[in-house]
């Protein structure tokens, strides 16, 4: 069993991005307890800023999940929301998200009101700013939920979307993934579809990337998308072109995967050279 607090994925994917020299910032609500200040005093001593502090206020604990992995390497969720989920407008720093260059939003915050309005803040702040804002579908089951909503969301305020296959499947009720994804080239600049064992796709507009990856059976196959997302967006925001990014991506997620816990125990810029990416 493995154990992952407060911001969840997104936050591991900016912890992964951070170590390799970016400035980067996690917006995020915790309470004011002691897995809210482990948490934030983890963020900082990893170098990514923590704009928001560990709040009394909140109503709810600090978000926490408790992951337990089988022999195969696959994982059981059971996940609290917590103070996470009423992350709002108000807390969205204007600064923070006015000067991101890249912002990068978790689809499981949608699940709440608040959730919504800290969405449209943080995108219309970034890209007033000239930034990027992107999101993950998080889980079919989010998917689900807020089909209607996340559709929505990706053709007027999203500049790209990472997914996994099934997500995509889920978006668009189909079993054609091909179909799925060209529906949302058509409506969003990058589209991503990851797929376990299978080659990672990356659309814009007419073009088409796919990048190889190595089937292996994981130890722990927790963090995989989130350190996907760290590699790809920390190439999109050095300049690299749709291919190499993937294979930054694909080459921090095979690292994670070879051992238990959500985040590189190797610096991804040493994963990076080794592979000849940097």
């Amino acid at each position: 069993m493995s154990g992952q607090a407060a911001g969840g994925s997104v936050a591991n994917t900016i912890a992964g991005a951070g170590t390799l020299g970016l400035k980067t910032a996690f917006l995020g609500k915790v309470r004011d307890d002691a897995l809210g200040r482990f948490y934030a005093d983890g963020m900082a001593e990893q170098g990514t800023d923590f704009p928001n502090p560990p709040t009394p206020d909140a109503v709810a604990p600090t978000s926490r999940s408790m992951i337990f992995v089988s022999p195969d390497g696959e994982r059981s969720m059971n996940t609290y929301l917590g103070a996470g989920a009423d992350f709002n407008a108000a807390d969205v720093d204007a600064s923070v998200a006015g000067a991101a260059r890249w912002l990068f939003l978790e689809g499981y915050l949608y699940d709440k009101p608040e959730g919504k309005t800290a969405f449209t803040a943080a995108a219309q702040h970034c890209r007033a700013g000239g930034g990027k804002v992107g999101i993950t579908l998080s889980d079919p089951f989010c998917v689900d939920r807020h089909r209607a909503d996340f559709l929505t969301l990706i053709e007027t305020q999203m500049d790209f979307v990472i997914g996994n296959h099934e997500e995509w499947l889920a978006l668009y009720q189909t079993d054609d993934l091909d179909a799925a994804l060209g529906r949302a080239a058509a409506i969003c600049d990058i589209v991503v579809c990851t797929h376990s064992g299978e080659p990672v796709k990356i659309l814009r507009g007419a073009e088409r990337v796919e990048v190889p990856v190595t089937r292996v059976t994981p130890v722990d196959a927790t963090g995989a998308g989130d350190q996907f997302a760290a590699g790809f967006l920390y190439g999109r925001a050095t300049g690299r072109d749709l291919a190499m990014a993937g294979r930054m991506g694909v080459a921090a997620a095979s690292e994670v995967i070879a051992h238990v816990g959500p985040r590189p125990k190797r610096p991804l810029a040493d994963v990076f050279a080794e592979a000849g990416l940097i």
